[in-house]
Formats: structure tokens, sequence, C-alpha cells
């Protein structure tokens, strides 16, 4: 079986490494940390796609250097992110919970009521760095109904597995998923 995956991200050439989710499935694991030029190329890439928007929010940790740089390129002063944990100075805290493909255990996210408030009655657009079940995805868009403002995108730089099907996501590339064996699933 390849250790890795060979693709090509925002038109790079990258190679993720293959990892174990249990004993019948396998993900190439994406990881932007540290790397800058996927990053920035896809940032471009995905603003370039996206519909009109307000904020821009992520969850912690992975999608932070997309989002950034995504507010640095469209001129936005901010973006927000939604914690795993509360922060001391964080007050009004909405939570929701969320269990994740590539997580052992359930998760809550965190939003700052001070967030929230900037928030309120905006165009928001969700942003990735991999959607793969959606449950994060969904996480996101509870708390983001708890806020009452207008989710006007869900976007990611790859779309795995099944996710790659959906018509409400933007995204860069398809991220298969693979068997026991190292194949690829249809």
């Amino acid at each position: 079986m390849a250790e890795f995956y060979e693709m090509k991200i925002a038109g790079l050439d990258r190679k993720l490494k293959k990892c174990a989710v249990n004993d019948k499935l396998d993900i190439a694991a994406f990881i932007m940390f540290g790397d800058v030029e996927v990053t920035v190329e896809s940032a471009g890439q995905l603003l370039a796609k996206a519909p009109a928007f307000d904020v821009i929010l992520t969850a912690e940790s992975k999608g932070i250097p997309l989002v950034c740089e995504m507010a640095r390129m469209s001129g936005n002063e901010r973006y927000v992110l939604a914690r795993k944990a509360p922060k001391l100075y964080m007050k009004d805290v909405l939570t929701v919970e969320v269990n994740s493909i590539t997580t052992d255990h359930r998760q809550t996210l965190c939003l700052d009521g001070k967030d929230a408030e900037y928030m309120k009655g905006k165009r928001v657009v969700i942003v990735d760095d991999v959607i793969s079940t959606g449950e994060s995805l969904r996480a996101l868009e509870k708390l983001l109904e708890k806020v009452g403002c207008d989710i006007v995108g869900r976007m990611a730089i790859l779309a795995e597995g099944e996710a790659a099907d959906r018509d409400d996501l933007i995204f860069l590339e398809k991220l298969p998923l693979f068997d026991d064996e190292g194949h690829p699933l249809a």
C-alpha cells in the first residue's frame, strides 16, 4: 500500500500521508500548518469563488491560517474563530458539541458573545481546510443559528469522500477516502 496520496491542491503538487481512521478506512491527511504557499494560493482561489460576505468564520484550529489570509486578501480587518473550549476572556459564550472524523471524542465549539454580537445580522461564510462528514460544519451552523446571521457560503480547500457530492459546498479539490488496502473508495 502506498504511504502517501499525491494530488494537486490549489494548483500545487503535494503528498498527503495516509492515516488509518479504523481497520476499514484510511484518509489522506491534509495539514496546511506551515505550508504558506498552499495557504496563500488556496485563500486566493476560494475568495474568487466566494459569494458576497461580511464575516469569515472557522473552527479552531486548522482553518485559522486560511481565514487569516482570506481576511487579509479581502480587506477584512477581522475574522471569527469558534474555539474548542471557552477561554477566560470569553463572556456570554455560545456552545455546541461536535464529533469530527479526525478526533476520537466529542468536542465543544465555543463562540464568544462579543463575536456573536459582531456577526448578528451579517452575511457569514464558513471556511475550513477539509470538509468530510460535515459534522464540524453542522456544529458551526448551529452556532450561527443562535447568533442570527445569514450563512451565505460553506467553503473548504478539500471536500473529502461524499462531501464532494454536496451541492451546497464550495471547494477547490476532491479528496478520496481509501479502503484498508489503500484503494480510493468510489
